[in-house]
């Protein structure tokens, strides 16, 4: 096991998984909904902005509804999770939050699919509702608490990866995880891209949908793997 993963490295498999799922869906939402991010939020708050600067073509309206439809996400998953815990680290109703948003873009992905281009309204109402999942996959990840590993934005990662590098003098005790957050996000976005290029949005978003499914099928196994191992502990005290 590579230094850094430590007793994490179940969860940190699935949410590697949610992360790449992160880049694959942003790939789609700025390559096929008019250059919006619907996970990387810090990108979307520049991109308001520059709207509103009106410095050329960026989208405001696209971008704004994306910020407030990640926002929403997250509130409402806040108002969910509060107060919620289980003997594991992760409550179930973060795994079932993971399990529900993963559905909902499996269905919107077939469904852009099956009926082919979209107006610019439901491109726009897509993009919302896009948005919302992803603010809600961010606050169901926390549940894992891996605070390297947030699943959406991987700035801080870096950072803490640099000041923890034996370079900047530190342990880099905490390099796998760090690596493999940024790892998974750039191989998620190349794998968008390319299916976009390739394929269609459509297509890429039910891939994308595909990839969190099976980061909440990991996370779910990574609790019962730590749930049977503090049965086994506490049977043998």
């Amino acid at each position: 096991m590579s230094k850094g993963l430590g007793t994490d490295a179940p969860y940190l498999v699935g949410l590697f998984a949610l992360t790449a799922a992160t880049g694959v869906v942003d790939a789609v939402s700025y390559l096929a909904l008019d250059h919006v991010f619907t996970g990387n939020m810090t990108g979307n708050v520049l991109f308001v902005g520059f709207g509103l600067a009106e410095a050329g073509s960026v989208p405001l309206l696209n971008n704004a509804i994306a910020l407030l439809g990640f926002l929403v996400g997250s509130v409402l998953a806040g108002r969910v999770v509060r107060g919620r815990s289980h003997h594991t680290r992760l409550p179930t109703v973060h795994l079932a939050l993971l399990a529900g948003i993963s559905t909902v873009i499996l269905l919107l992905g077939l469904a852009w699919l099956l009926l082919g281009s979209l107006a610019n309204l439901w491109l726009v109402a897509l993009t919302a509702v896009l948005a919302m999942a992803m603010g809600i996959q961010a606050v169901a990840a926390r549940g894992a608490r891996i605070s390297d590993v947030t699943t959406v934005v991987i700035t801080s990662t870096l950072v803490n990866f640099a000041l923890d590098s034996p370079v900047a003098g530190g342990s880099a005790e905490k390099w796998g995880r760090r690596v493999g957050a940024i790892a998974s996000m750039c191989a998620g976005g190349a794998l968008g891209a390319l299916l976009v290029t390739a394929w269609s949005g459509a297509g890429a978003l039910l891939v994308g949908g595909v990839c969190m499914a099976a980061g909440a099928l990991v996370l779910a196994w990574a609790r019962n793997k730590e749930s049977a191992t503090m049965k086994n502990d506490q049977g043998g005290n």
